[in-house]
């Protein structure tokens, strides 16, 4: 009797690791017309941020998002899980909760059974559940790989939008999760990371990013985003560029899944890792002598990571104490905001 294929030997890449290279993205970008003018549309795409906002007319903003990717892992339902908290994390990085979702799902017809199908659709569904929303719908097609993913709706007041260029000098950083995810999944793919391994890749991946609507409501909170395929460099860069200051990282302070260091070490990096460093490696400062298998770290493609948070310093320890309280134990204070030219600089 004939095997049926793992579902990540039917994808050339997984989860965020399989985002367009960010320098052909910035190109694309740029011959694309912009999205104004229109007076009630708070967020486009001019900034990079993670969704669209648009504001009604009692000053309630919708929040609209898309996110879906090829497989990361075998388990049929960890991948609907993992995908659906992605998708959704875009609304609560602006700041928003989610309303409702719909499904996106591309299936190779005849490769994959309908029941694995089914799985990755109730593993979606059951994060959309612990999210409070429904799947309300959505669209398939017949695709060479698998692919799957979710268009999430979100509301919030005006107020408490949160964009990524919004940073002001002096804000300290916060990240609400561990890093190291696509040092995991190019283990996983190569079945090499253990059963204890996979337990804190799917915990980190599958952990809604709800605290973001929380921390919107925090005046002293500036800046939101949440760190996905570019990495914790390629997504600090867009929030440094947006607010046209320096965002500095202290490396020893980034919070990182246990076995991270050891894999990026042994040579788990993904294809995504080299094609962040030459899309942004430019405007990245770092120390010298700054070892390879660190930077890879730092350009590692996030799947459903955490959330990038700048906040006023004096009000830092307590903001991270409510991340702390709320559920998100890996979360550290990385870094600060200076008054500079939008680079990366990186403080060991």
């Amino acid at each position: 009797m004939t095997e049926p294929p793992r579902l990540t030997s039917l994808a050339h890449g997984g989860g965020c690791g399989c985002k367009l290279d960010p320098a052909v993205l910035r190109q694309l970008l740029a011959q694309q017309p912009a999205a104004g003018p229109f007076e009630r549309l708070l967020v486009g795409n001019e900034t990079s941020d993670d969704a669209a906002v648009w504001e009604l007319d009692d000053g309630t903003c919708v929040i609209a998002t898309t996110d879906f990717f090829t497989p990361m892992v075998d388990d049929a339902v960890d991948f609907g899980r993992i995908a659906a908290t992605n998708a959704i994390s875009d609304v609560y990085a602006m700041g928003g909760r989610p309303i409702l979702a719909l499904a996106i799902l591309g299936m190779p017809v005849g490769k994959i059974d309908p029941e694995v199908v089914a799985r990755i659709l109730q593993g979606g569904a059951a994060t959309c559940a612990e999210a409070g929303i429904p799947v309300a719908g959505g669209h398939s097609i017949d695709t060479p790989e698998p692919i799957y993913g979710l268009a999430v709706i979100g509301t919030c007041r005006r107020e408490a939008v949160r964009r990524n260029a919004d940073a002001l000098p002096g804000d300290a950083v916060i990240l609400t999760k561990a890093l190291g995810v696509g040092v995991y999944s190019a283990a996983i793919k190569r079945s090499a990371l253990d059963e204890a391994g996979y337990r804190d890749f799917v915990a980190t991946t599958t952990l809604l990013n709800r605290v973001g609507a929380d921390l919107a409501a925090e005046p002293a909170v500036h800046a939101l985003t949440d760190v996905t395929g570019f990495g914790i460099l390629g997504h600090g860069l867009e929030l440094a560029r947006g607010a046209g200051l320096t965002l500095v990282l202290e490396a020893d302070a980034l919070p990182l899944l246990p076995r991270a260091d050891a894999l990026a070490r042994g040579g788990f990096v993904t294809g995504a890792s080299h094609r962040n460093w030459a899309a942004f490696g430019e405007a990245v400062d770092l120390p010298a002598g700054f070892p390879e298998w660190r930077r890879h770290l730092l350009t590692d493609p996030q799947t459903s990571g955490g959330l990038l948070v700048t906040c006023a310093a004096e009000r830092a320890d307590a903001i991270l104490a409510r991340i702390h309280a709320a559920g998100y134990p890996a979360a550290a204070r990385i870094g600060r905001v200076e008054t500079g030219p939008p680079r990366i600089r990186v403080d060991s």
